[in-house]
């Protein structure tokens, strides 16, 4: 097994001891789960209108940052629906505060996903999700920094009708770029409240962003 996967498996199995462990009422926490973790780094990718866009480019700004596909049947629109109606919760109850966050997709299927692709894709699920792309090198470049475990199942030669299996891991980082915290888009992440995942997403952020 190699380091990165095993960095990878060790955040998960933390992150989902320590979604199980409930806040302190009326008290957010002191810092989320993923601080301290060797998690993001600068990069030079292409967003959806076919700009260069680097990770200090956001320097100053909260990102909620999901990595995904938009060939992904279930999975990716699952989690983004979530996040992204959490998000405009969050932008109903405290615009201020939403202001100062940037949510971005990037994709681990740089082959198909092409910044027209996906153009379209984030466009359906909010206005201000800015979608990324790039090289097959920048890409996996960005997977390695973010602890981003993503490969095609089956043929890897295939350059069309083709799955990609990826690790799910939506992350909250601050204005310097760093971690903060997984976002809470898995029902076993919700302290059982999996009825209601907007608001859990609306909560959280409400909890970490200043």
């Amino acid at each position: 097994m190699n380091k990165a996967r095993k960095h990878f498996l060790f955040l998960v199995a933390a992150l989902s001891l320590a979604g199980c462990q409930p806040a302190n009422e009326g008290q957010a926490p002191a810092e989320g789960n993923l601080v301290g973790a060797r998690m993001g780094g600068d990069f030079t990718l292409t967003d959806q209108n076919g700009k260069t866009v680097r990770w200090a480019d956001f320097n100053g700004q909260y990102r909620l940052v999901y990595f995904g596909y938009t060939w992904c049947p279930d999975v990716c629109p699952f989690d983004l629906n979530k996040i992204m109606a959490g998000f405009r919760l969050f932008e109903k109850s405290d615009p201020a505060k939403a202001a100062k966050v940037q949510p971005i997709f990037i994709t681990v299927d740089p082959q198909r996903d092409t910044p027209a692709v996906i153009k379209t894709y984030v466009t359906a699920f909010h206005p201000r999700l800015i979608g990324l792309t790039g090289t097959a090198e920048q890409i996996e470049a960005v997977k390695k920094a973010f602890v981003v475990v993503a490969s095609k199942t089956g043929d890897p030669a295939a350059t069309k009708d083709y799955l990609v299996s990826h690790s799910r891991t939506p992350a909250l980082f601050g204005p310097d770029g760093k971690p903060i915290a997984l976002v809470p888009v898995d029902d076993t992440m919700q302290d059982g409240h999996d009825d209601a995942p907007p608001e859990a997403v609306r909560d959280f952020l409400a909890r970490f962003v200043q």
